[in-house]
């Protein structure tokens, strides 16, 4: 168990911190060029030089391209159609296509806003070059506003410092209730649970001592990947490493007390883990962590009141990005330490201390 409980944990967060990413690179793609003029070649030029896309050919058949999607080889067609210099040099609207494997909804997506992007660079270049004005001579260049973004939070919008502390309270979670499901029922099955069932320790003492051990394990852990969340992965502490230890602390009670109140109401081990699996299935998917809260429709987004991985995701991220302190979050730890107070209410209760 000591393997599963320490190491598993660590791996799992390398693992994830750099598979989970909506990011795109390497997309492969074909170029159909029929103007082959210099700024055709530019413009194409473009598309690699981002990292995002690798141009795998260039073809003057649009239907040998096609052909290459279909059967999975590329990803995106950039289609330059003939006379794209001339008429972008007389000023006049050039159609340039872009046809888009969208098997993947939201990968194509993705393709299309990075795609937009680099057209839209290369417009604003020619634009400036070919509204040179010639007067007697000297040249001056057409005025124009230029945009600085500037990203709070997250300057280089890397998708690891975002996804690394949502893995973390998700692999927390796994680790509290998981244990804590299959604790109680693990007596069951092993038949000592009608010799604690005789001691004369109260439910609420037994469930403490049932919840207490794994509440350090789970602790633990979280050191164990915060610390590598700053020195491995270089995620921004901003804000005080304290309130997220006291957070934690509250959120282990009631991840745990959703597993000890599995565990009241099963009996076998078997059962618990596939109701932790759902549950926990349910508490991730909906929790913020892969797609906003914000996007998903009314009635799921009011279902995540009650979800407290996603609150804690939201905690998680908001003190170490942002460095919110208690005032920006004591609503939401009150929000949690309702749920400990319910769902630890409900499976000292459903836990019936009989003798046999």
């Amino acid at each position: 168990m000591l393997p599963i409980l320490f190491v598993m944990p660590v791996i799992q967060l390398l693992i994830l911190s750099f598979a989970a990413t909506y990011e795109l690179k390497e997309v492969p793609f074909a170029v159909v060029d029929m103007d082959q003029s210099a700024f055709s070649r530019e413009l194409a030029s473009q598309f690699s030089a981002t990292g995002y896309f690798v141009q795998e050919f260039s073809t003057f058949d649009s239907d040998q391209a096609i052909q290459k999607m279909d059967s999975g080889e590329i990803g995106m067609i950039l289609h330059i159609p003939i006379h794209f210099k001339r008429d972008l040099e007389a000023g006049n609207i050039v159609p340039v296509q872009l046809i888009i494997d969208a098997v993947d909804g939201s990968t194509a997506g993705l393709i299309q806003s990075y795609s937009s992007s680099i057209i839209r660079d290369f417009n604003r270049s020619r634009t400036v070059e070919l509204q040179l004005v010639s007067d007697r001579g000297n040249y001056s260049k057409a005025k124009m506003i230029n945009l600085i973004p500037v990203n709070w939070y997250n300057p280089d919008l890397d998708y690891i410092t975002f996804m690394v502390p949502g893995i973390l309270v998700v692999l927390v979670s796994m680790i509290g209730l998981f244990l804590s499901g299959m604790n109680i029922v693990r007596e069951k099955e092993i038949g000592t649970i009608e010799q604690l069932n005789v001691t004369p320790i109260h439910k609420y003492q037994f469930m403490i001592g049932k919840l207490v051990p794994f509440w350090i394990i789970g602790m633990v852990d979280l050191l164990i990947g915060l610390a590598l969340a700053r020195y491995g992965f270089q995620i921004p502490f901003v804000g005080s490493l304290f309130l997220i230890m006291a957070v934690a602390g509250l959120y282990l009670v009631v991840v745990q007390a959703i597993g000890l109140l599995i565990s009241t109401v099963t009996n076998t081990q078997q059962q618990a883990m596939f109701i932790a699996w759902f549950i926990m299935v349910v508490f991730i998917l909906m929790g913020g962590l892969f797609t906003p809260i914000e996007s998903m429709p009314g009635w799921a987004q009011d279902l995540t009141i009650i979800n407290p991985v996603a609150w804690f995701i939201k905690i998680m991220r908001m003190v170490l990005l942002k460095g919110a302190g208690w005032a920006e979050i004591q609503w939401m730890v009150l929000l949690l330490f309702g749920m400990s107070i319910l769902f630890l209410m409900v499976a000292v209760n459903r836990y019936r201390k009989v003798a046999g």
